[in-house]
């Protein structure tokens, strides 16, 4: 396993799976900082799937000085799932992050 996130097709169209190295959330917000929102929780029974992941909690974080968002990291329970860059046109993509 490479240190940085790989993307791979689950076979359906419009459908990418994102493997995580294990990353931490401590390390997740050393990182990136205290996220602007967040969604849902780690303790939540309900799932949601998006942009290829299951997650019960997203943190959201935005644009330094803006309201727009930059970034989500989807969590379920403790495990990373994936952190996507939010482009200006509102479509998303896989940030890929290496482990120092």
């Amino acid at each position: 396993m490479s240190d940085s996130m790989t993307q791979t097709s689950c076979g359906k169209p419009g459908c990418t799976k994102v493997h995580t190295p294990k990353w931490t959330r401590a390390q997740i917000w050393k990182l990136f900082g205290e996220p602007a929102l967040q969604v849902g929780s780690v303790n939540d029974p309900r799932a949601v799937q998006e942009h290829g992941c299951v997650w019960n909690e997203k943190w959201i974080y935005f644009v330094p000085g803006g309201h727009a968002i930059e970034r989500v990291a989807l969590w379920n329970r403790y495990d990373l799932r994936g952190v996507f860059r939010v482009k200006s046109d509102g479509s998303v993509e896989p940030e890929f992050i290496k482990k120092h």
